[in-house]
């Protein structure tokens, strides 16, 4: 078994687990201890079960919660090696509790297996991961500008896909963000739209991907229906019945959304 549950997921915060049943990670923790903490309660998981945190990349809202927990839990974090300096200052904890990774690399955590991945993003060295366990396989995928072929190679099999679907470019355009901060998104090292989070869901589906959940949603420039409209149509055009051939969903923005078991 395996299953994937968003605590929190949206430019404002994200934290993510992933669990076997015996071992439970997080990947990030962009939101408050406590928060997270009761989370996995309300999961049944023991707080001081956690078995590590994964993080993609240094950026607060990735990360916000993170120097707190380290501070409550003993566990160990996982990070690549550029992103572990990047935060150093924000997150310091003892060097023995710090791993540290060239994104391509693979390694386990308990009974998963996890894979990472380099990201296009505009932090020190952004990193996805995906996570197996019995046979089964989940990716998570947010915060890029564009899909490399490393990241289509590690969704190859994927079973689940937590996929990126942060803005609607008309609305963002016409927003009040200045330009610089609208070039920054909409640039390589920036967020994929819900149109480019389409193509994402529909390389996953085409990959074996039979649940697709999206993710990090703007608050300024998306709605959860706008984005889910976007991917619906974009797998429907490929010839996927939504429910039977796919399951799509909508990662919630600030509360524990469904489990999924992959």
């Amino acid at each position: 078994m395996l299953t994937l549950t968003t605590l929190a997921s949206g430019s404002s915060g994200n934290c993510t687990l992933v669990s076997d049943g015996t071992t439970h990670i997080l990947i990030d923790a962009g939101i408050s201890a406590r928060r997270i903490t009761t989370a996995l309660k309300g999961l049944g998981i023991p707080p001081q079960d956690l078995a590590g945190v994964l993080v993609t990349h240094e950026h607060t809202d990735h990360i916000s919660g993170l120097a707190t927990l380290t501070r409550q839990l003993d566990f160990p974090l996982y990070a690549s090696g550029g992103t572990a300096v990047a935060m150093g200052r924000k997150v310091p904890v003892a060097p023995e509790r710090m791993h540290t990774f060239r994104p391509g690399e693979c390694f386990t955590v308990g009974g998963l297996e996890v894979e990472t991945f380099p990201t296009p993003h505009d932090a020190a060295e952004s990193t996805g991961y995906a996570i197996s366990a019995h046979g089964r396989k989940a990716a998570v995928v947010t915060d890029l500008g564009y899909v490399t072929h490393a990241v289509e190679r590690s969704i190859q099999g994927a079973h689940l896909l937590l996929a990126e679907a942060n803005y609607e470019p008309e609305w963002l355009q016409s927003g009040p963000y200045p330009y610089f901060l609208k070039a920054r998104i909409q640039g390589e090292r920036g967020h994929l739209s819900n149109r480019a989070g389409a193509e994402l869901a529909c390389l996953g589906a085409e990959a074996g991907a039979a649940t697709v959940v999206l993710a990090h949603l703007s608050k300024e420039n998306n709605t959860p229906q706008r984005a889910y409209d976007t991917v619906r149509s974009a797998l429907e055009r490929q010839g996927a019945v939504i429910g039977r051939d796919v399951c799509l969903d909508v990662a919630p923005r600030d509360c524990t959304g469904t489990t999924y078991t992959v």
